[in-house]
């Protein structure tokens, strides 16, 4: 008969060995691997973040402070550097002299002081000899030995040989406390444009003439969505009869006096119809007037004294790209001599434009009245 084992039973706590196939038990347990995978997420997650950034804050931007100008030929280097392949076509950015450069137009957080800007004021209107008196209100004409409505009211300007940059700023009359500013505030040498339905228009012009300003009126045009878009009840139609057209013109150069052209309000379709602009061109040819467009008229003709704009500021209302846009202008000033930028009253374009034209004799351009860049066309 056998004896009983001696040999004791080994605690409870030492029956669990820690070999492979005890963990793969334990990790099989659904509770448990559904733990050590969460707890496995969240680590690379932290170990991401930290190496790489916040995925939130987008993506990756890296800025360098500079202790002189920009250097010459930083674009090649940054190519040279790459191994071979096709070059990298790299944007126009603009180094700076500070980690977090402010936009160009933040010189001033307000419209400029009344008084800020001088200039000689301008004769008053109406100027002898360049205009008659109408059924429809005093017309401008061709005076004696020649002297044009375009030559008479234009500020006199002289030029200093640097690249001329003009500004138009439209829509006013209507809204009181904006032509105001915008008045007062400009510069001189910003050409200012006048709705012909604003009331009290001879009061606005006069006053705008006596701090300097020169004036045009602005026509209103047929645009592309018509009559969805309506300019009101003398627009100028793309189909009209030529007399059609320029009645309803007379009665918009009739409103008021003391402008040395037009400006176009709107008008995609107009622009494009060969007999709505012959009409119009022939009436400005025979009164002497100049005609200023926002650019959607550029290469149709005209007379004497004729410039399309490089530039509509207020295409996005917002103070970057408004400045970008005044940055374009001061480009087309490089390449050809001269820029014209147009834009609409909004508190938003006369605080960019008036903190612009501050700096702008400052770096080496020249601001000018717009009847200056007609001359030189």
């Amino acid at each position: 008969m056998r004896r009983p084992s001696t040999r004791r039973a080994p605690p409870a706590a030492s029956r669990i060995r820690p070999d492979a196939s005890g963990l793969m038990g334990i990790l099989a347990q659904p509770l448990v691997g559904a733990g050590a995978a969460l707890i496995l997420f969240l680590g690379s997650a932290v170990g991401l973040i930290a190496l790489l950034g916040d995925p939130a804050a987008g993506y990756p931007e890296v800025r360098a402070t500079i202790a002189g100008p920009p250097p010459q030929g930083w674009r090649a280097a940054v190519n040279a550097g790459r191994a071979a392949g096709p070059e990298l076509a790299l944007p126009d950015y603009r180094l700076t002299r500070s980690p977090e450069p402010p936009p160009l137009s933040t010189a001033t957080d307000a419209l400029a002081a009344p008084g800020a800007f001088t200039g000689g004021a301008l004769p008053p209107a109406p100027i002898s000899g360049v205009s008659r008196k109408t059924a429809e209100g005093i017309l401008p004409v061709i005076g004696p030995g020649g002297l044009t409505p375009a030559k008479a009211y234009a500020r006199p300007f002289k030029a200093s040989g640097r690249p001329r940059v003009a500004i138009v700023i439209g829509g006013l009359g209507l809204d009181p406390e904006l032509t105001r500013q915008a008045i007062e505030s400009l510069p001189p040498q910003v050409t200012l444009a006048f709705s012909p339905y604003a009331p009290n228009l001879q009061d606005w012009i006069n006053r705008a003439r006596e701090r300097g300003h020169e004036i045009l009126l602005e026509v209103p045009m047929e645009p592309e969505d018509y009559p969805e878009n309506d300019p009101g009840p003398y627009t100028l139609r793309a189909r009209a009869q030529p007399a059609e057209t320029v009645r309803k013109l007379e009665w918009i150069l009739g409103r008021t006096t003391g402008y040395f052209g037009i400006t176009n309000r709107m008008g995609e379709r107009f622009v494009k119809s060969p007999e709505g602009m012959s009409a119009l061109n022939g009436a400005l040819r025979s009164r002497g007037l100049a005609f200023v467009d926002t650019g959607i008229a550029a290469g149709s003709g005209g007379g004497d004294f004729r410039v399309s704009g490089d530039q509509v500021l207020d295409r996005i209302l917002s103070p970057a790209a408004i400045d970008e846009a005044l940055l374009t202008v001061e480009a087309a000033a490089l390449q050809k001599g001269q820029g014209l930028g147009i834009t609409q009253a909004y508190p938003l374009t006369l605080r960019q434009v008036a903190s612009w034209a501050s700096q702008i004799e400052s770096r080496g351009y020249q601001l000018a009245p717009a009847s200056a860049l007609a001359r030189i066309r």
